[in-house]
């Protein structure tokens, strides 16, 4: 069963450590291997924790408590999904920054297909 992620922005660090079900060091350390897992400071340089920051601990607890990872696979793991994630949204289309990349060529060729009619249209002048 999933622990229930009480409804605000920031969390700190011993309530996250509640929710989760593990220690504080065992967060700074996580925090210090993964490094997508990078919660906010406060002025007061206290870690101010995210809901999707809770739910990444929470996946990399089941990766190395569960599922029987090594810190490496883990890794790997959340690497490979969030590749997949990025690349494709839930209808199949490019999503994230392939869809910003894929946006930008079409945008550079439009661009060049109407350099090249207006060439084609206009007389070249001799030099």
């Amino acid at each position: 069963m999933d622990p229930l992620i009480p409804d605000k922005l920031y969390f700190k660090i011993g309530e996250v450590a509640e929710i989760v079900g593990v220690r504080p060091h065992v967060l700074r350390y996580w925090e210090s291997e993964f490094s997508r897992f990078r919660p906010a400071k406060s002025s007061k340089n206290q870690r101010l924790y995210r809901r999707q920051d809770i739910e990444l601990v929470l996946r990399v607890k089941d990766l190395l408590y569960n599922q029987g990872f090594t810190i490496a696979g883990a890794k790997r793991k959340l690497r490979e999904e969030n590749g997949a994630k990025e690349r494709q949204d839930p209808d199949g289309n490019p999503s994230g920054h392939d869809r910003e990349l894929l946006l930008e060529v079409r945008n550079d060729l439009l661009k060049l297909r109407t350099f090249l009619q207006k060439g084609k249209s206009s007389p070249r002048t001799g030099g």
